[in-house]
């Protein structure tokens, strides 16, 4: 446990992506830390952006003997990513283990052998080092494939509910709702009798949300998509919705039929539309275009970012626990993943395969395993 072998990202200031595969000392953990063998860390589409930023991965390369994959920065972008030029990233936001070293804290010697699910930033790795506090403790018996998407999706679906009701709205409308977090937010949803509004982008999509009882679905390919949203919302009275894409013109749409419901029964000049505040937060980035705003909703509305550990960070320590208990409590049901391949992580740096799995297609999720040759 000397060294560990680990994946880093860089972008160069003259517009090159380098992600390579190192040897690196495994730190001492401090009085409040540990040390967790990585056995499995998905590949989320949150890790995307900071693992490859703007570049053209259709042109990327790869070097076996340096295991390093280099690819161009498409022209224009690097302004977007100043903050990250020249420097060596540590990737993989999530991942889970064994405990197998600990600092002298009571709290951290208590984790020695156990199974833990962790939230780091530097997971695509054979060793982690991460505070007490970033571990969820898991259930004798889970595997750590099992508890490997223990943080992104299942507490973003959690957070989405709380945000809900700490907001005052009653229903809720989700983007790209066929994907592993969206079909944790329905058995949520469905287990707490939420209405939720499922918004998809084919047949396949509605089929996979049918096939776990979702009640609302919209294809946003069909032609009678405004139609089925409208119906929709007016059946939940969702005035919140959460959304994946963020360009294009879908949040507006998903605005619009908000209006459309408060104020199907208003007299007079109704200047200021519905009363009910109608909120969209974008919370991911599938589409990189614009976002459109065709401004048809009156003017109680609002359209603003969110982002899991902002959430997690207004609630109190026992809060963020009970959820983490939640959490564990439920892996293998409400927070099942399942995996379509497993990867070593000298094959997450191959061009062939990053561009599969940057596809972020539905039903296709890639899994980490450090340990595999």
């Amino acid at each position: 446990m000397k060294t560990s072998k680990q994946l880093f990202t860089l972008i160069t200031s003259d517009g090159q992506l380098e992600m390579s595969l190192k040897e690196q000392d495994v730190p001492t953990p401090k009085s409040h830390e540990v040390i967790v063998r990585i056995e499995a860390a998905p590949i989320n589409p949150s890790d995307m952006w900071p693992m490859f930023g703007p570049a053209n991965l259709e042109e990327a390369e790869y070097d076996p003997a340096q295991k390093v994959m280099t690819a161009p920065i498409f022209k224009g972008m690097l302004p977007r990513i100043k903050s990250r030029l020249d420097q060596v990233l540590p990737i993989g936001n999530e991942g889970a283990g064994t405990v197998v070293a600990t600092g002298d804290h009571p709290a951290a010697k208590a984790l020695m052998g156990k199974t833990v699910g962790v939230l780091s930033g530097a997971t695509y790795s054979e060793y982690c080092c991460v505070p007490m506090q970033a571990c969820i403790v898991h259930n004798e018996g889970t595997t750590a494939k099992e508890a490997a998407s223990s943080f992104v999706n299942p507490l973003t679906a959690l957070g989405m509910v709380e945000t809900m009701r700490m907001e005052g709205h009653t229903g809720l409308v989700h983007t790209a709702a066929a994907s592993a977090l969206g079909q944790m937010l329905n058995k949520i949803c469905l287990a707490e009798n939420v209405p939720l509004v499922n918004v998809v982008r084919n047949q396949q999509q509605t089929d996979i949300l049918k096939e776990i009882g979702a009640k609302h679905i919209c294809d946003s390919s069909s032609p009678s998509f405004k139609a089925d949203l409208y119906k929709a919302i007016a059946e939940t009275g969702a005035t919140l919705a959460f959304d994946a894409i963020g360009g294009g013109d879908l949040v507006s749409d998903i605005l619009t039929a908000m209006e459309a419901v408060g104020s199907k029964d208003a007299v007079g000049f109704n200047t200021y539309g519905s009363e009910a505040n109608k909120q969209v937060y974008i919370y991911g980035g599938l589409d990189f275009a614009p976002t459109i705003l065709n401004r048809a909703y009156g003017m109680t509305w609002g359209i603003g970012g969110w982002l899991l550990m902002r959430f997690l960070g207004k609630l109190a320590p026992a809060q963020v626990a009970e959820l983490h208990k939640k959490v564990a409590n439920e892996i293998n049901t409400t927070f099942a993943s399942n995996f379509t391949k497993e990867l070593s992580l000298e094959e997450v740096i191959q061009p062939k395969t990053a561009l599969k799995y940057n596809a972020k297609k539905t039903g296709a999720k890639y899994l980490v395993n450090p340990s595999k040759g």
